[in-house]
């Protein structure tokens, strides 16, 4: 993936860990919305869910921002892979959950990449909330 324009001192002030926990939840309802969860094809999906919400459950408050990104980048290599598995999951695509997925990216200092993938998790291009 391309790495964003931010310097670390931008992207810093995008990263909101407590906030991606949140969105890692709406990411989950919208797999489940969309059926995606259950059956023998979701153990990939379900694990990567499991795995983002374990590694944000930690962040009620925000990492210092010197440390942002250092603690954003575990996080975000399971977001890459999660948008990786939803491509892949031809059922996983609605505009809402491509909403959830650039939300996600934005919380994780990459506001720019965000707005990429969402399109391929089903986030129309057109959408007023771009």
């Amino acid at each position: 993936m391309k790495k964003d324009d931010l310097s670390p001192e931008a992207r810093a002030a995008w990263i909101n860990l407590p906030h991606a926990r949140t969105i890692a939840e709406r990411i989950e309802r919208q797999l489940e919305i969309l059926r995606v969860l259950d059956g023998e094809g979701s153990k990939r999906l379900n694990a990567l869910i499991l795995d983002l919400r374990n590694k944000l459950e930690p962040w009620v408050e925000d990492a210092d921002p010197e440390k942002a990104a250092e603690a954003a980048d575990p996080i975000l290599g399971v977001a890459r892979e999660l948008v990786n598995a939803i491509v892949d999951e031809e059922r996983a695509r609605s505009d809402r959950l491509g909403q959830c997925v650039r939300n996600l990216f934005e919380c994780l200092g990459l506001p720019n990449e965000g707005r990429r993938v969402s399109l391929s998790c089903g986030e129309y291009p057109d959408s007023l909330m771009r």
